[in-house]
């Protein structure tokens, strides 16, 4: 069985694993069928590890795949459905799971890809707790992308940040996976979109999808352009996954009362914050993390329904990957890239 390794700090191979066992009670055998590249693939390529892991490690944090055996104890799932991986190890038994809040669990013992074995490779045995299956109309590539991308924008927005229609958002990074998702979602749904984009090239595809405007931050101080396109009002919600690069001017261009709700911290994790204008100007700071499992399956029915559609920038194979990660640690990229497995 194909697998794609992490064997040291940015060094990735492709090898030969044993197939998994039959299917425990509870489990299933999935074979993955493509599995989508994000941030958190690049920090462990970089060896970001934010907790004790082991190499080698099978890469990857989010894909679907394909049901091949469903084990004792399991309803609901069949051979040949096309699902959605969860990717943390929930525990399934905590009140936060039981009450379908996912991504409090109080005992999950790792993120796949990142702590845990992930989906880079041909088949892996999974709880079936931890599948959720695809609508029709939703393929191997929108299934791939459901627990992160956009799984994760539907929680920052609607779970955390309770954006409403007629509200004025800025997205930041509108070229990256979650950013391309959070355009269409925001739009969609009746919002004014402003976003950030790092090269002239990615604003007519920004615009594409349906953002307003866009401000080309390496050109511009978006903060100064948000100002302006708001009459020095600000906005009421702001995206924010970047972290200390941006986090200032994201301070600035929130109207009084705005909401912040941030993801990531890509270009660093520490910042300084002005405490005076937080409480004067009674802003919100909301801090978001994963997804729950009804975000997927709300993001595959909106796929399902032609509402949003997965952004792609380049499907890549095992030999790719190093290059894959490399344009994505570069920010040259404009959506996701799919590695695809079968």
């Amino acid at each position: 069985m194909r697998a794609l390794q992490l064997v040291e700090d940015r060094r990735l191979e492709a090898v030969e694993l044993p197939p998994p066992p039959p299917p425990a009670i509870g489990e299933v055998t999935v074979r993955i069928r493509a599995v989508a590249l994000n941030h958190i693939d690049v920090w462990g390529w970089r060896g970001m590890a934010f907790a004790k892991r082991k190499m080698p490690l099978v890469i990857g944090a989010e894909a679907s795949g394909e049901v091949e055996t469903v084990g004792p104890g399991v309803a609901g799932l069949l051979p040949g459905q096309l699902v959605s991986i969860y990717g943390a190890r929930t525990c399934g038994r905590c009140r936060a799971c039981r009450e379908g809040r996912d991504n409090l669990c109080g005992h999950v013992s790792g993120v796949h890809g990142f702590h845990l074995d992930g989906f880079a490779q041909e088949k892996v045995n999974l709880p079936a707790r931890l599948l959720v299956p695809a609508p029709p109309g939703v393929d191997e590539v929108g299934a791939a992308v459901a627990p992160v991308t956009f799984g994760t924008v539907e929680h920052m927005l609607f779970d955390n940040a309770k954006l409403e229609p007629g509200e004025t958002i800025l997205i930041h990074a509108g070229g990256s996976g979650i950013g391309s998702a959070a355009i269409q979602l925001a739009k969609r749904m009746g919002c004014t979109v402003i976003t950030t984009v790092g090269s002239d090239d990615k604003i007519d595809k920004a615009k594409a999808l349906g953002a307003d405007h866009v401000i080309n931050y390496r050109e511009d101080r978006f903060e100064g352009v948000v100002r302006k396109l708001t009459a020095k009002k600000g906005v009421d919600v702001v995206f924010e996954h970047v972290g200390a690069d941006t986090w200032a001017g994201s301070m600035l261009s929130m109207k009084r009362g705005g909401r912040l709700v941030t993801c990531g911290s890509t270009s660093g994790v520490s910042t300084s914050m002005n405490l005076m204008q937080l409480f004067q100007q009674q802003l919100k700071i909301l801090g978001s993390f994963g997804c729950r499992m009804e975000n997927m399956e709300n993001a595959m029915l909106k796929m399902a329904a032609g509402i949003v559609r997965p952004v792609i920038d380049t499907e890549v194979g095992f030999d790719d990957i190093d290059l894959a990660l490399r344009r994505m640690e570069g920010r040259d990229v404009f959506g996701k890239i799919i590695l695809r497995i079968a």
